[in-house]
């Protein structure tokens, strides 16, 4: 094989690689109506018990928005150490609603018919208020929810206060050696937690944003 060919072939897998970890710009990101500073978009989504929630029915509450696909190894880190439950936990008892979005299509790594999805809430021990089902993708790609984890956090008012990664340990590592809760805490700045704990002492969000990473969102073909 010429040097070229080699070259391209590298170039090509390198490319693969960066779009499957989430990476590179989507669709979703460039259609994205969810700007920091100004109001979330408002949605109604269906939850796996068949509730409907609106974002609109919970205006001075926090929310956080967390885009969920169980099937992912960045996300697997965060759920395996307990770590994302303690979160989830720790902020619903400050009155926090902490809603789990799943944008994957139907059958596609993340999605989970209603039924299995309880269960699957179930086995990962998730402290979650709900978790919506959107399986069209129209939510995911208002906000332009790109990978998961991709966490928003939005003020009583309804204000966006932060948009992007979970935390700045955006580790490409998704092999059997993850980190520990300890690590996630101790190494790691959660920037969830940050902005909530920075808004409710009154103080500016900081970062208001920060790269997304994780797994790319299944999102169905259009």
């Amino acid at each position: 094989m010429s040097r070229f060919l080699v070259r391209a072939a590298h170039v090509a897998l390198t490319l693969a690689l960066i779009v499957a970890l989430g990476g590179a710009p989507t669709a979703a990101a460039q259609s994205s109506q969810a700007t920091v500073g100004t109001p979330a978009p408002d949605f109604t989504l269906k939850d796996a018990d068949g509730e409907k929630h609106s974002l609109s029915e919970y205006e001075g509450k926090y929310v956080v928005l967390e885009w969920l696909n169980f099937g992912c190894p960045y996300v697997g880190q965060h759920y395996s150490s307990g770590h994302m439950q303690k979160l989830q936990k720790k902020y619903g008892k400050k009155n926090v609603v902490w809603l789990s979005i799943v944008s994957s299509a139907k059958g596609k790594q993340g999605y989970y018919p209603p039924k299995q999805m309880k269960k699957q809430k179930k086995k990962h021990n998730g402290q979650m208020a709900a978790i919506l089902m959107d399986p069209s993708g129209k939510v995911g790609r208002m906000y332009g929810a790109r990978v998961t984890p991709h966490m928003y956090v939005i003020s009583p008012k309804g204000t966006l206060l932060y948009k992007g990664g979970i935390d700045d340990w955006a580790t490409a590592n998704t092999n059997s050696t993850l980190p520990s809760e300890t690590y996630i805490t101790e190494k790691a700045t959660n920037y969830v937690e940050t902005s909530l704990t920075q808004a409710m002492n009154d103080k500016e969000v900081s970062p208001k944003q920060a790269k997304p990473y994780g797994c790319t969102v299944k999102y169905a073909s259009k």
